[in-house]
């Protein structure tokens, strides 16, 4: 490849690489290596540490310097991810030592995304450094890190097939093989579980996600073309998966280039799924083997370790994963796991540096805590819709450049013009919010998530979960058994009720006729104490096993004063979330024994009546200010009340005590103690997949059935006084 230079050893190359990673600020650790470099390379010459290259954006021929800040952060390693990467496949370690696919195009990161030629070969059995102290030298990517550095990996592809369209299906192709082998997806750290500070920029992560809103597609410059005005050398690069452009020093991109492609992408905003379960978050983190450590590239603004205590994480990698598991709880999962600076908002709302107003994440319940990202979808983004739920692979891009548009400061010297868009502030600040708030993540595999249990495999459709499936049915009416004397026992002794909780929590829409959805079954558990904590006991045991669920106290002050239907702001261009944006499946239990006596006012009143939609019709009625939308949902709906609930219901269940427990908080607390956690991962698991399975009902039942239904008509048509 053009540009490219040739060293005459593999020492030579390894030394250029080392003076790379040196700080290039005065001072005496450059001098230090240096003076150690003939030392450690006997026989070769020093070469001069290369100038970092500039930052250019896409569709912008300005460049501005690069800071030395990259340097450093190489220094003291903590940019680069852990000090040692994750052990490779049995495949991967094998041919980590030959030639990869870029066999001349090595390249050294810089600061925001902006790279340059590295002088050297870039095969991978020759990216090791110069023997020098660990906490001074990093080992750079090879071509077989795809955890760590995907676009290499892209890079590797793209030099082999070019421009062709070609070189786009071999990317995926190539990360979906090595997602299906030894249980990568363990490997690769998860935005839901790691704080983003410790997220390598640039890396593969995932994302466990709902798409509360999708933004207009933009166009990026798919392949490119830089010129050096001095040797007139021209360079292919590819703009997929990147934010900032990648331009080398004493560059410019041609934009009149004949090889320019422009291609189109979707950007969805996703958020945590709602209401999700502790226990859910913690299997996630049990489950995970991702190793990472603290970057500089995102700073958190509570406070900094020092530098000690980085090394000390460095060598102790166990005291890592105790912080990041922070304290689980009880066995049960009743406890919110703690994470390391991992909320980003202990609310909806976050001060963000570069905005004086607080920035709004947008999440749909109250409370949530969690990312934010702007997921780029290149591919297929028409099987994606609003509230559907996400896994995501793609690469991470935190770019600071990415937050110039919205720091008024800096906006004279901004690469990005304000005044060449027609975006107003309000749409800049949704659109392109600060990158270590919301960050971004440019999608390589995504997929649909049938369920969100991690008890379950993630496809039931597949020929290893077959056998998953039939071996727990083997022991489904045993199972049934303990579950319905567990949920009597939490509903005082009531067989029937406990019966009926049970057909609700396994009941789902499998189909819809016209309008009306078939499978839903809401349940009003009337006779339920007033102002007691019952109600609410009852749904911390719902929450122990569903994986999603949120409690709606179902006050006038609430009732008037809360959002739950979402509805479009034209001026900031987005969908504002309501409490009734939920992901399919998620369980909502409605407290309507905090209701008293008031009015309920215009709003009040449009709430009430998206509850009776929902629970009806199983649909949101979302507000565009000049039309409703209909968007259909499959949400569970139980009613807890005092007497019969003001809202609809399939079935009204009136709650008849056998037990009166002297301390309701006490019983209901021996109650989630005495299960076993294996019986009540069991609990989870079967009301998850009776959801999820496919069922038939036969000619006998049906007529049975059918028969049952006529001869209720007939008697609840007979008057009730009459003798016989």
């Amino acid at each position: 490849m053009k540009g490219t230079v040739k060293l005459n050893s593999v020492a030579e190359e390894e030394k250029s690489r080392f003076v790379l990673l040196a700080e290039p600020g005065p001072g005496g650790l450059v001098a230090a290596i240096a003076a150690a470099l003939p030392r450690l390379l006997p026989g070769q010459r020093e070469q001069p540490a290369r100038p970092f290259p500039p930052v250019v954006l896409p569709g912008s021929k300005m460049a501005a310097p690069g800071p030395a800040l990259a340097s450093r952060r190489s220094v003291r390693g903590r940019g680069a991810g852990p000090s040692r990467p994750p052990p490779l496949p049995p495949r991967e370690a094998a041919s980590a030592g030959s030639s990869g696919p870029i066999s001349g195009s090595g390249r050294a990161r810089g600061y925001g995304g902006a790279q340059g030629p590295i002088s050297g070969s870039g095969r991978s059995g020759e990216s090791r450094l110069a023997p020098a102290p660990a906490r001074l030298v990093r080992k750079m990517p090879c071509v077989a890190d795809w955890l760590n550095s995907p676009l290499s990996i892209v890079q590797g592809i793209f030099a082999q097939n070019g421009p062709s369209p070609d070189w786009e299906k071999k990317v995926t192709e190539y990360f979906t093989e090595k997602l299906k082998e030894n249980n990568a997806t363990n490997w690769v750290p998860s935005l839901n579980d790691v704080p983003l500070h410790y997220l390598k920029p640039n890396s593969l992560v995932k994302f466990r996600c709902m798409v509360q809103d999708m933004f207009d597609p933009e166009f990026y410059m798919g392949v490119y073309e830089t010129i050096d005005p001095n040797t007139k050398t021209r360079v292919l690069h590819f703009g997929k998966f990147r934010d900032v452009a990648e331009c080398g020093p004493q560059q410019e991109i041609d934009l009149n280039s004949s090889q320019m492609v422009t291609s189109e992408r979707q950007t969805f905003y996703c958020v945590p799924v709602p209401g999700e379960s502790a226990w859910v978050k913690e299997a996630y983190i049990s489950a995970s083997q991702a190793r990472v450590s603290p970057s500089t590239s995102y700073t958190p603004s509570r406070h900094k370790r020092s530098y000690e205590e980085d090394e000390d994480m460095e060598l102790h990698p166990s005291k890592q994963k105790e912080q990041h598991m922070g304290n689980i709880g009880d066995i049960h999962g009743c406890g919110e796991p703690k994470r390391l600076e991992t909320e980003a908002s202990a609310g909806h709302q976050l001060i963000s540096p570069n905005c004086s107003p607080p920035l709004d994440l947008n999440f749909p319940l109250p409370g949530e805590k969690g990312p934010a990202c702007l997921v780029k979808v290149y591919e297929r983004w028409d099987n994606f819709k609003v509230n559907d739920t996400l896994e995501v692979y793609g690469i991470l891009s935190v770019d600071p450049v990415l937050s110039l548009v919205n720091n008024e400061d800096r906006e004279n010297s901004s690469p990005l013009d304000p005044m060449e868009c027609m975006d107003t502030v309000e749409e800049q600040r949704v659109h392109s919010p600060p990158a270590s708030l919301v960050p971004r993540i440019h999608v390589i595999l995504a997929q649909k998530l049938q369920h969100i249990n991690p008890l379950l495999p993630a496809c039931l459709n597949e020929e290893e979960s077959k056998s998953f499936v039939s071996s727990f049915m083997m022991e489904l009416s045993p199972l049934r058994a303990e579950l319905l004397g567990f949920l009597t026992h939490a509903l005082l002794g009531d067989s029937l009720a406990a019966e009926y909780l049970i057909l609700h929590l396994i009941s789902t829409v499998y189909a819809r006729r016209d309008v009306l959805p078939l499978g839903k079954f809401t349940v009003n558990l009337s006779g339920c104490p007033r102002n007691s904590i019952f109600t609410e006991h009852i749904y911390r045991i719902i929450q122990q096993l569903v994986p999603a669920s949120y409690r709606l106290q179902m006050t006038i002050e609430n009732m008037n004063h809360s959002r739950f239907i979402p509805h479009k702001d034209y001026t900031a261009n987005r969908l504002v979330s309501g409490v009734l944006q939920l992901a399919s499946n998620t369980s909502l239990v409605i407290d309507e024994t905090l209701l008293e006596q008031g009015q309920l006012d215009t709003t009040g009143v449009h709430n009430v009546t998206a509850l009776g939609n929902l629970i009806t019709w199983q649909k949101v009625d979302y507000d565009f200010s000049y039309h409703q939308m209909e968007f259909p949902c499959n949400i569970n709906v139980l009613i807890t009340s005092e007497g019969r609930s003001l809202l609809p219901s399939d079935c009204q269940v009136h709650l008849q005590p056998q037990i009166i427990p002297p301390n309701m908080e006490e019983y209901m607390t021996s109650l989630l103690t005495a299960v076993l956690p294996s019986m009540l991962n069991k609990f989870r698991i079967y009301l998850s997949l009776l959801r999820l399975l496919d069922y038939s009902i036969s000619d006998e039942v049906t007529k049975v059935w059918k028969a049952s239904l006529i001869l209720t008509h007939i008697i609840s048509t007979l008057p009730s006084t009459r003798e016989t």
